[in-house]
């Protein structure tokens, strides 16, 4: 009664020690946040007789000791087991490796072992929180290449935050690894390190927060145009925010492998809408500049909205309301990605638009990375990948988008947990890249 009283919901009641004159009792309940547990443990407090002896949060106990483990994929069960896989018959591979380092991706975990590279710099919504505290993330990044696609990856948190430093470290370690997963690396810093990397390594360097959104978002756009009855080509498209995500957003819409660009594409950013002259502009932002825009607007979000029919955002919360939506042309999509507040109110956003989509899980269509990169790496992999290019990555969102065979307003992505969509990425991605090695 005293945990419902302050809103609390009881789910479970043990008695884990009965004596005499006294009884320990675990309760567990369900709790808004921290200031709500701390109300729960206050309101039992007050209760005479009782004290609290500890309290536990089931997210942190998931995280107790770290989500990973490493196993053994051979018995080693006697000294026989033993000198095959290691001492003295591992020499014998380690000189076949020697002699043809092709060999690395067919005799060791390289063939299957992607690295989920991190400097903490720009973790989630969090920012720049440092290697340390950016693990918990990568090691559930790792946790998700296993379940969906089988892949084994590991979190490589580096302690460094320098550009030139990030890219030395990476290169040194990559011959033990058949990809590079770089993550939560904060823009610009992160353009260049993903450039350099892949003019440096024989395997694909893949920044998710770049084209893994990228790929989930243009996967939602097709199904959503098709819900609305729209061609890409007939549309105006805002995309706000130019970091890491938008960028790789707005190459991908503008791809010459590609086949559905905008009629018009606006890029905003803090500044308002990026245009060729701007002062201020860095490299980024000039490609940027060059090739959206057409029309050389000026302005602010608000401005840009005025007829746009579609809206992207990889920014900030709470930038825009029902007076700009109402702006928007008519059966207009709203991608509002920003987490964990939208750039503006996905009730108020369903109110004007004819299709919403989030980042979050508590609103139907969330757009989520873990939708492309497990069947993206598990297809590179697969194909032996030196690379990856802007066609694969097409692939990828295509085969996302063709999971749903009849998109409505609420379903224009697939579940994650959909059996079937993993396969469906690698295969697609797989494809094209063996057929550009055939053709090679």
């Amino acid at each position: 009664m005293a945990v419902g009283r302050v809103g609390g919901v009881v789910t479970a009641f043990d008695v884990v020690e009965s004596h005499t004159s006294t009884m320990v009792v675990d309760i567990s309940c369900n709790a808004l946040n921290e200031a709500h547990v701390q109300e729960i443990t206050d309101a039992l407090e007050a209760l005479p007789g009782v004290r609290v002896r500890k309290v536990s949060d089931r997210t942190f106990l998931v995280h107790l000791g770290g989500k990973l483990e490493v196993a053994s994929k051979v018995s080693l069960r006697n000294r026989d087991d033993l000198s095959r896989a290691y001492t003295p018959g591992v020499a014998r591979v380690c000189q076949a490796i020697a002699a043809n380092p092709a060999d690395a991706r067919r005799l060791t975990i390289k063939r299957n072992t992607v690295a989920v590279v991190t400097d903490g710099s720009a973790v989630l919504g969090l920012g720049n929180i440092g290697a340390a505290a950016a693990m918990p993330v990568m090691e559930g990044k790792a946790a998700l290449f296993k379940r969906f696609a089988g892949v084994d990856a590991w979190p490589v948190c580096l302690d460094t935050q320098d550009t030139e430093e990030i890219i030395r470290t990476v290169q040194v370690l990559a011959p033990a690894y058949g990809g590079i997963n770089l993550e939560d690396i904060a823009a610009p810093r992160c353009f260049e390190i993903e450039r350099r990397l892949r003019e440096l390594l024989d395997i694909p360097v893949f920044h998710d927060d770049q084209h893994g959104t990228a790929v989930v978002v243009l996967a939602a756009l097709r199904n959503a145009l098709r819900v609305v009855g729209k061609k890409a080509s007939d549309c105006k498209v805002v995309v706000c925010g130019v970091g890491a995500a938008g960028s790789a957003i707005i190459r991908l819409l503008k791809s010459k492998e590609g086949s559905a660009a905008p009629g018009e594409l606006i890029a905003v950013d803090v500044a308002g809408i990026v245009y060729r002259g701007r002062p201020g502009l860095d490299e980024n932002l000039t490609w940027m500049a060059e090739n959206t825009n057409t029309e050389n607007v000026r302005g602010t979000l608000a401005d840009a909205l005025v007829g746009a029919d579609v809206f992207i955002g990889v920014s900030a919360p709470n930038l825009f309301g029902a007076e700009e939506l109402a702006t928007m042309a008519p059966d207009a999509i709203v991608f509002a990605l920003a987490n964990p507040d939208p750039e503006v109110d996905p009730a108020v956003a369903l109110q004007h638009a004819a299709v919403v989509a989030t980042g979050r899980s508590d609103y139907p269509n969330q757009i989520n990375n873990v939708l492309a990169f497990p069947g993206v790496f598990r297809g590179l992999l697969d194909a032996h990948a030196t690379d990856i290019t802007d066609a694969m990555l097409l692939a990828a969102s295509n085969a996302i988008a063709d999971v749903v065979a009849e998109p409505n307003a609420s379903f224009i992505v697939p579940s994650v947990f959909d059996a079937s969509l993993a396969p469906a990425v690698a295969e697609a991605v797989r494809n094209v890249a063996t057929g550009a090695v055939t053709s090679a």
